[in-house]
């Protein structure tokens, strides 16, 4: 009964049955979904029905990503962003034009019910991108920065790692929680493939938008499970590189 994260999918569907496979993955275990399952390959559509399929088999827990609030504001509000498009957008909306409109209306019903952000009982909190205010997710003035906000992993990128917890000058927001669970700002963007802890920040993206693998870790033992890099998969695409 292990509790198992992953990362940004962006669209992998390939990438995603490889780490469900590689970490063993059973009914028994709790999966927390960090969110942007979609945007950068070519199987959004396919990794919302698979996992849509996956929680009426075992207990999943699905964060929002800004990429789910956005194919979300194209799905269900015709709301079109150019920016939106360059960034792993143009990708889906393509791979939308074979998708039947009872299905959209799944995948609609799935991305509203998308949740902001998971407590555990042993205060290890997951949220896609981080939040801003000092007393916590409970106090957030802005929701959408749970799924927008960089300045949670930026701080812990440049903390001093000899500074004590107790120091006047220690963020606030870094304990609040026991651990934090991230996504969002691919850890390939300081060189890295693997999950980064910076404080009690663990960041679960390991650039599979990009030319990085998907993730999948067990939050007890801080064990690993990794897919082949996404641009091998998807070898005749280019992704969001």
């Amino acid at each position: 009964m292990r509790t198992l994260v992953i990362g940004d999918v962006h669209g992998g569907l390939r990438a995603l049955h490889q780490i469900m496979e590689r970490a063993s993955v059973t009914k028994n275990d709790t999966l927390v979904f960090l969110g942007d399952y979609v945007d950068g390959w070519s199987q959004s559509p396919q990794v919302l029905d698979f996992i849509i399929d996956l929680k009426t088999k075992q207990n999943c827990v699905c964060i929002r990503g800004n990429h789910d609030d956005l194919l979300l504001e194209w799905l269900d509000e015709s709301k079109d962003n150019l920016m939106w498009y360059k960034h792993g957008g143009e990708a889906t909306v393509l791979a939308y034009e074979s998708v039947s409109s009872e299905t959209k209306q799944k995948h609609i019903e799935f991305l509203k019910s998308l949740e902001n952000f998971y407590l555990d009982e042993q205060r290890r909190l997951f949220v896609h991108a981080g939040f801003t205010n000092m007393n916590g997710v409970d106090f957030e003035y802005f929701p959408e920065l749970f799924y927008w906000d960089r300045t949670l992993w930026e701080t812990a990128l440049a903390l001093d790692n000899t500074m004590k917890t107790d120091a006047v000058f220690y963020p606030k927001r870094f304990t609040l929680y026991n651990e934090i669970y991230i996504g969002h700002t691919p850890v390939t963007r300081i060189g890295e493939t693997t999950p980064i802890q910076k404080a009690n920040i663990w960041n679960i993206d390991t650039g599979a938008a990009f030319k990085g693998p998907l993730t999948i870790m067990d939050v007890d033992s801080k064990e690993f499970w990794q897919s082949e890099p996404l641009n091998q998969l998807y070898f005749d695409e280019k992704g969001r590189n």
